[in-house]
This record gives C-alpha cells, structure tokens and sequence, in this order.
C-alpha cells in the first residue's frame, strides 16, 4: 500500500505522547509469553515502564482464535488481544477499551463465541497486509502502554511428546497436537516442538529481545506459551545474545493437564532440557507456593542448585493474590519486579 502511513496518520494520538512521558531512568524491557500468564505480567510491568514490547506466542488452535485460523489462514489472535488488553490504561479510555477488546458475542451463530478484539485484529490484518503494523495500529487506538508483537508471522502448531496418554497404557510415549490439545492432556508432557520446524521469527520480536535491559520469560502454560519462544532458531538465538537481562518468573501451581504433579524444580529442569544454552540472571518465585502451598512440600535447596545451574538467582517474594487462587496480584508483581531490576545490576544506563 504505496505512501500510506499509520504512524503519519495517528502521530497526535494519545499513545505516543505517553510514549513521551515515560519516567527517565525506567528499563526496556521484552516480556516473552501468551495467554493469562503474559498478561498478568504485563499488567505488572507497565507499571514501571512504557519501553516495553510483548512478544506473544502465535500457537493457540482453540476457540474463536482456533476458528479464525482454520476459516481464514491467520495468526490466532487470542493471545495478541489478551497482551493489548493488560497494556490498556487504567483511566477510563483504557479500562472501557479493555472490557470492548475482551467482549465475546452471545448467542449460537457464526459471531457465538467470537471476542471483539479478535475480529478487530483480523480486520485490520486483511486490511494492512502487515500484522506488526495492524497490532500498532490497535495498540495507538487503545492507547496501550508499550507495543505487542507476534513471535512468528506464520501460525505455529505445538506437538508434544506424552507419556501415558492413554491411561490404560501408562508407559507408552504418544505425540499430541495442538495447543488446546497439549493443555489439557492426560498423561505426563515430556516435550514439545513446533511445526513447521524452525519458524521464522518476526524481525520486530528478535530486535526487542536485542535491545532490551530485561528480558522477562514466564509465568504462564509452561509447554504452550513459555517454552515454543525457545523453539524459534532466531529468537532463542537473540536470547542467548542480548546484552540483557533475564528473568524467569514461575507459575504459582502446576496446571492441570500441562504439568500436573510438576514441582518448581521441575519447570526448571524442563526449560533447561529444551534450551541448555540458556542462561538466567534471576528466577521468581512466590514464597508460599514453594513452602507448603499448591506444589505441596518443595526442596527449596533442590530449587536453589537448580536455578543456579541456569546460572540464577533465586529470589522469593509474595507476588500472588490474597484470594488464595493461583493469580499473580499485578501490584505485588510490579513491586517485585522493580525490586529485582534495581538490585540485579544493569548492563550500563538504562535510557
């Protein structure tokens, strides 16, 4: 589309004078994940920054991203519209722009189920030609504060390697696809890959991850939206590359199906066996999750020689929600996350 330009068109708009309000001295930061987790720390990070690019997993089959996909040949955009959702504001704009992109029509018809801000981003897809650029013009349009990205510009299928799918059978190895298949799987997750294999990465994505101070992994569904940033060639290159920082932050309980009877060394263990080059700065964990509460007993030394093989940090602290459900509170997040940026050293001054 010779000589149009969204930027030149919405250079008055509020989002880039937020842009230009960020406090100095705050971090750039790229937070790698999907669905509720990435979210829930996206909400806790734009508390500290506006410098920061969420790169989403582009793997979910399920739902009205699932139909999306397979009517239209698209990147699932559930994920995409959860990280544009937790960047809105919590002024009016902001919060009504948020309900607006998660409402879901009713009914039982072809729009039943559908999530508005899916049927936004689709749009402006087959518009545009360009689903970075479509996701900017969302983002200037709800006011976000940073930028979401894709991690691929092709739509990725997740296979998983399970043990004791069927239960009858408690021994065998059978190979699961799909995202929403692989979250709810019975039997034990062994490993995953994507297809195709070797997807290229999304050139915004691996410079986010390159110019960063922090790079932020987790939390959310270990084996479907942490683990596949490692199984892009690029991506995970940039991340073994970057000059900055990184933390991983920890779910608070094991998920059903995913990683039932995981216990946190376990997550640990299973990122280190999909990606041995990786090396951490810091790992998160909530204190009470590891000391008694949903992974039950935990090895806190265990924990401790595992992270420290990723060459980390262990840093706990109170991060989840006082209702007792396993939810990262976005204040005590961000509270966290501050802490861990101040006192993890930098590479040079942040700008």
């Amino acid at each position: 589309m010779t000589g149009y330009s969204p930027a030149r068109q919405l250079q008055h708009r509020p989002a880039e004078r937020a842009q230009q309000r960020n406090r100095p001295g705050a971090p750039r930061i790229a937070a790698l994940g999907g669905g509720q987790g990435l979210s829930a720390s996206l909400s806790a990070l734009r508390r500290l920054t506006t410098e920061l690019t969420a790169v989403v997993t582009v793997a979910d089959d399920g739902g009205s991203s699932g139909r999306l996909r397979a009517e239209l040949g698209v990147l699932p955009p559930g994920d995409l519209r959860k990280a544009l959702a937790a960047l809105c504001g919590d002024d009016e704009w902001g919060r009504t722009w948020s309900e607006v992109l998660q409402q879901r029509f009713t009914g039982t018809g072809e729009l039943g189920g559908h999530a508005v801000g899916n049927l936004l981003i689709v749009a402006l897809w087959e518009k545009l030609g360009d689903p970075v650029e479509a996701l900017n013009w969302v983002g200037r349009l709800l006011n976000v504060q940073g930028r979401v990205l894709p991690m691929s510009a092709v739509p990725l299928d997740i296979e998983a390697k399970v043990r004791g799918h069927d239960p009858e059978r408690p021994t065998e190895v059978t190979a699961v696809r799909g995202q929403a298949d692989v979250a709810v799987t019975p039997g034990t997750v062994e490993s995953v890959r994507l297809l195709p294999d070797e997807p290229p990465a999304v050139p915004e994505a691996v410079q986010a991850v390159l110019e960063a101070d922090w790079v932020v992994l987790g939390p959310g569904s270990w084996f479907t939206s942490v683990l596949p940033h490692l199984l892009v060639p690029e991506l995970a290159k940039a991340l073994t590359e970057t000059r900055a920082r990184r933390l991983l932050t920890l779910n608070l309980a094991p998920q059903p199906g995913e990683t039932e009877g995981f216990t946190p060394q376990r997550h640990l263990d299973v990122i280190a066996d999909h990606a041995p080059d990786l090396e951490v700065d810091a790992i998160l964990v909530d204190e009470r999750a590891v000391t008694g509460g949903a992974f039950g007993v935990s090895d806190l030394t265990g924990l401790e020689k595992a992270a420290e093989r990723m060459g980390a940090s262990l840093v706990l602290g109170r991060v989840a929600r006082a209702d007792g459900t396993p939810r990262h509170d976005p204040e005590l997040l961000a509270a966290a996350y501050d802490r861990i940026f101040r006192t993890h050293g930098r590479i040079g001054p942040w700008r």
